[in-house]
């Protein structure tokens, strides 16, 4: 194993900030490409697909739970997968064992689910053995040949305007090695993280950034946020108004 250089601290310190130039030019490129990927055209789905939940059957209104966003994550455990029935697919267990909190996306008005082709039974086992607790549904028609997950994992998104559902977005392959966290999901969704710092359409619901984060047991409408985080919260955004500072760099 052929290591780098060791050096003193002022040596460390000067590589380090050669190297943070670098890194803060990718946060800028990742946040110019989430903002391409808000203008982004949409497509409508016509299909009435049907799924199957804890709850009996469930139409893709359905998984939105009421949100105006929906992230569909394709995961791979059913018959003739490899580990079936103990187990799904590695790769797609190594996605969900990433799944940050769904709280976190739900108080951004954003739903995310799992979909297989595993009966409800083997999946609830499956979530029991695993800690997992994302909402996950059985596919029963063509909605994974339809939306480029038949054959492999992806990620697909949808909006939701009343009754009618769009496409917005699709990633898979080694995009999905991203997914996880709870800000690269939202950075693949219409609206975004919905901060004032981001570069949106019009008219695209924003708020402070900080001010709406909470501990995920803590969600509830209307909540005060506590005065000290407050105040770290308008420094933060005058530092990203500035341009002075990324968000949690």
């Amino acid at each position: 194993m052929q290591t780098p250089a060791i050096v003193p601290p002022s040596e460390w310190e000067a590589a380090r900030a050669q190297l943070l130039v670098k890194e803060k030019a990718l946060t800028r490129a990742r946040d110019a490409l989430a903002a391409e990927r808000r203008r982004m055209p949409w497509m409508e789905v016509r299909t009435d697909y049907v799924f199957a939940g804890p709850a009996g059957k469930a139409s893709l209104l359905d998984l939105f739970d009421g949100r105006r966003q929906l992230i569909v994550y394709r995961a791979f455990f059913e018959p003739g997968v490899f580990g079936w029935p103990e187990h799904g697919c590695r790769g797609c267990s190594m996605v969900a064992d990433q799944v940050a909190h769904p709280a976190h996306l739900n108080a951004r008005d954003t739903s995310l689910v799992f979909v297989s082709r595993a009966p409800q039974a083997d999946i609830a086992r499956l979530k029991a053995r695993m800690a997992w607790t994302m909402p996950w549904f059985t596919l029963t028609d063509r909605f994974d040949a339809d939306f480029g997950v038949d054959e492999w994992h992806g990620t697909n998104v949808f909006f939701r305007d009343g009754d009618r559902v769009f496409r917005t977005y699709f990633v898979d392959k080694r995009g999905d090695e991203q997914m996880g966290g709870t800000w690269n999901y939202l950075d693949i969704t219409p609206l975004g993280r919905q901060e004032t710092w981001e570069d949106s359409p019009a008219g695209y619901p924003q708020t402070p950034p900080y001010k709406w984060w909470n501990w995920h047991d803590s969600y509830v409408a209307d909540a005060v946020p506590d005065e000290k985080w407050v105040e770290v919260s308008d420094a933060g955004e005058k530092a990203m108004r500035e341009g002075a500072a990324e968000i949690g760099r």
